[in-house]
């Protein structure tokens, strides 16, 4: 690994001297990359107050050590075969996973059923269903479950299955089976990944089977998913978007996808800004 001099030394505006060395560069750019999901070098280089040729060292040094890939402009988290850790799933643009959930759940009527699958932004969208009345909620997702706890208007169901320690979740054939049995107004799934062609993706194949599963036993099917999704790769496919009523994210689509959304009769909720994008 190369190591800058100080950054006094390469700073284009001596005001702004943080002298961090590169090994605290490094680590801080891997925090950002995981909160944010992708890095630009030129807000990079204006936030440790270096060059962007600097940056651009910085990041090539990540890549060769697998930590990020390069892409136009920065870098995003890397492709890969299996997810990210839990922990930094959960870190991974809190903010923004919040304001998904909002926008969702402002569409959640009370006195529907709904399921909630696998998923750090799905377990936002339970801590914003809290104040909702006269809800039932099934869901494969141990945190769901002991987030809607604290509503006493809310009915928890909880699917069977095998459970999936790293992340509280439940999949597996009995899963798939259990799901079955029921029928719901609303499927509210996350995902992993999203293609530009408008797939949806995930990792663990047996997660795959019972997202499908969840779609087919409801009546209406929305999508949240944040803008670090578009950025990431994933080997087994869910379903496309022109399967689900209504996709919450919080950041524009990219213009190809969000043309398809158009003529899937997609409608796509950017949170933050107002009203909603539909063909």
């Amino acid at each position: 690994m190369r190591f800058d001099p100080p950054a006094q030394i390469d700073t284009p505006n001596p005001g702004k001297v943080r002298f961090m060395s590169q090994a605290e560069r490094l680590r801080d750019i891997q925090v950002m990359a995981r909160r944010d999901g992708r890095v630009v070098v030129e807000d990079l280089a204006a936030h440790f107050a270096v060059t962007m040729q600097t940056i651009r060292r910085d990041l090539a040094d990540l890549a060769d050590q697998g930590k990020l890939q390069r892409v136009h402009g920065g870098a995003i988290l890397p492709s890969t075969v299996a997810n990210i850790g839990y922990q930094d799933r959960r870190d991974l643009n809190e903010v923004g996973k919040a304001a998904i959930a909002l926008a969702c759940a402002r569409d959640i009527p009370n006195g529907c059923s709904l399921f909630l699958n696998i998923g750090t932004t799905t377990e936002a969208v339970a801590r914003a269903l809290l104040k909702h009345r006269d809800i039932m909620v099934l869901t494969n997702n141990l945190n769901v479950a002991n987030i809607l706890i604290d509503n006493p208007h809310c009915e928890i169901i909880v699917v069977g299955g095998l459970l999936r320690r790293t992340d509280a979740g439940l999949v597996g054939t009995v899963t798939t089976q259990a799901i079955g049995q029921f029928k719901f107004d609303l499927a509210i799934i996350s995902c992993s990944a999203l293609d530009e062609d408008g797939d949806m993706l995930d990792y663990d194949i047996q997660e795959v089977g019972v997202s499908q599963a969840i779609l087919r036993q409801a009546r209406r099917s929305f999508l949240v998913a944040d803008h670090s999704k578009f950025a990431r790769r994933a080997p087994a496919r869910i379903g496309s978007l022109a399967q689900m009523d209504g996709f919450y994210t919080d950041a524009p689509l990219p213009p190809r996808l969000a043309d398809a959304c158009r003529g899937w009769h997609t409608a796509v909720t950017v949170a933050g800004q107002q009203g909603t994008t539909m063909a």
